[in-house]
Order: C-alpha cells, then structure tokens, then sequence
C-alpha cells in the first residue's frame, strides 16, 4: 500500500491505494497495453492460416513478416485506442492521441506502405529480365510484401476492437 497526496495551494488531500497488481510481475497491469501487444500476436499469429488458406503452405517465416492478412499493426494501435476508449473514456487526450496515432498507422499501412511494396514487386520484376551480364542481375531481390489492401486494414482494426473489448470484459 502507498500513499499519495496530490496538492494545490492549501487544500491538500491525501488518499490511499491498494496496489493490485502482484509485485512479482515486471511490468504493471496495463489493460490498454496488454490488449495491444495480445493483438498484435494474435494477428501475427492469424498470418499462419490465412497464408495456408490462400497459398496451401504453412509458412511460419509469415508470423515475423510485414504484409499480409491481417494487418498486425492495424490490430494493435485499434485494441490500444478502443482498449483507452472503453477504460479511460474517450473526452480526454489519452484517447485522442491514440485515436490519431491509429489512423496514421493504418493510412500508412493502405498508402505508402503498399504503394513501396507494388513497386519493389515491378523492380524484382525488371532486374529478373536483366540480361546476366548486367552488375545488377544478380542482387537480392527486395521485399515487396510491405503494405496491406484496406480489406486487410479492416480485418486487423476489427480484431484489435474484439481483443480489446473482451480483455477489458474478462473477469
């Protein structure tokens, strides 16, 4: 148990907190944070078998990828907001700034992130039809699986929300 006192000027109060959090843990009891991080894995997680569904292969190289079904950083910043939102209220700034921070992210993810990705798919493209010869014939192609289609945008924010929602409602 610690005791806080919060002042300003002469009516200072002091009240008490029970911590609830075991002090055997390393990090507090962070439900916003929690309900990111589980997201997030879980999408990751999730990328098994949506590869396996579209391409019939199980690739577990996929769970550590960018790209792909369903957006990973979608679900997190979604469950962070929503996880704020549900527990903090959404009038303060802590929930703005997550609200905003969400919708960067997932711009960022259907924008410049999969436009980056079509065009390194073009590159692997041109410099396979190289003649060998040629000094660039033989480099490493680049990664083109960078960005997410909106459907893949949607499906990460609609995990993060459903993560969110029910971390916050488990009791």
């Amino acid at each position: 148990m610690e005791e806080v006192s919060a002042g300003a000027g002469s009516g200072a109060t002091t009240s008490t907190i029970t911590a609830t959090t075991p002090s055997f843990l390393l990090l507090p009891w962070n439900l916003p944070l929690l309900s990111a991080i589980l997201a997030g894995a879980l999408a990751q997680f999730l990328k098994l078998f949506t590869t396996w569904y579209k391409e019939r292969r199980w690739d577990t190289k996929k769970m550590l990828d960018s790209g792909g079904m369903p957006s990973s950083h979608s679900a997190t910043v979604t469950a962070l907001a929503f996880s704020i939102g549900l527990h903090e209220g959404t009038g303060g700034s802590t929930f703005a700034i997550a609200v905003v921070l969400a919708c960067v992210v997932m711009y960022d993810a259907t924008g410049v992130r999969l436009h980056a990705g079509r065009q390194a798919e073009l590159l692997n493209q041109i410099v396979c039809e190289l003649p060998s010869e040629h000094p660039l014939s033989n480099i490493r192609p680049l990664r083109d699986s960078l960005g997410h289609t909106p459907l893949q945008v949607v499906a990460g924010a609609v995990l993060g929300c459903i993560i969110a929602y029910l971390m916050g409602n488990a009791k």
